[in-house]
C-alpha cells in the first residue's frame, strides 16, 4: 500500500478552498470536498498509477497525475514514486486559471 505525502502548499490550499466552500456554500459542499478528497486517498493508497497523466505537464521528467474534484472544477496533481512507494500531492489547480501560471508552480 502506497504511502501518501501532501505537501505543504497544497494543504494550505485545500484548507482555503473547503472555509471558502462553508461559508458561501455550506456545510454539504465542505463535506463534498472532505468526501472526494477521501475517496482519492483510499484508491490511490491502494492503486498509486491508476489516475491518467496531466497533459499540461507531459514534457516534465516525473510523470505528473491529476484526479477531478468538484465537478471538474479543480485538478489534483501528484505523482507516484515507485521505489519508495510514495505518492506525493503536490498541488491544487483552479482549472479556471491561466494553465501556464499554474504550470510555474510546479516547477
Amino acid at each position: 500500500m502506497a504511502k501518501i505525502i501532501w505537501h505543504e502548499n497544497v494543504l494550505i490550499l485545500l484548507d482555503k478552498h473547503i472555509n471558502y466552500a462553508y461559508l458561501e456554500f455550506g456545510k454539504s459542499t465542505a463535506l463534498r470536498w472532505k468526501t472526494e478528497i477521501a475517496a482519492f486517498e483510499e484508491r490511490v493508497k491502494l492503486f498509486p498509477e491508476s489516475y491518467p497523466p496531466e497533459e499540461l505537464l507531459a514534457n516534465e521528467s516525473v510523470l505528473y497525475r491529476r484526479r477531478h474534484l468538484m465537478n471538474r472544477r479543480f485538478k489534483l496533481i501528484h505523482y507516484y514514486d515507485e521505489a519508495a512507494d510514495t505518492v506525493h500531492v503536490v498541488d491544487i489547480w483552479d482549472v479556471r486559471m491561466n494553465p501556464e501560471t499554474l504550470i510555474l508552480r510546479i516547477k
